[in-house]
């Protein structure tokens, strides 16, 4: 037989993927006015880097980042995620940093191994 134990010290915590997501925008987009040309940059260094530092946390999980910037022009922006999951152990969380040249939302899902 299989026995899971519960421990809230490796159970997914979006608010602090939240604080680490935050942190990893203002290293790579913090001072930077939107440049269509380093979008592309951005984007997969976002990626790389909160993976890297969501798996230095060393929790049990895979995760999965999904990176897209915008150029504030009044346009809208709508997103949607659903998953379907143990609720009990996988989480996920939505991360929306904005400057005042652009916005970056980044969407961190969270699977128990």
């Amino acid at each position: 037989s299989v026995v899971c134990v519960f421990d809230p010290q490796s159970s997914f915590n979006p608010d602090e993927t939240t604080i680490t997501i935050k942190e990893v925008n203002v290293n790579i987009m913090g001072r930077v006015d939107y440049n269509q040309q380093q979008v592309n940059k951005w984007t997969s260094s976002i990626c790389e880097l909160s993976l890297t530092q969501l798996a230095k946390q060393g929790k049990p999980y895979k995760y999965i980042v999904n990176c897209a910037v915008m150029q504030k022009c009044g346009a809208g922006l709508h997103t949607a995620n659903s998953c379907y999951w143990d609720t009990a152990m996988d989480g996920s969380c939505t991360v929306r940093w904005e400057n005042r040249t652009m916005y970056c939302v980044v969407c961190v899902f969270a699977v128990a191994i």
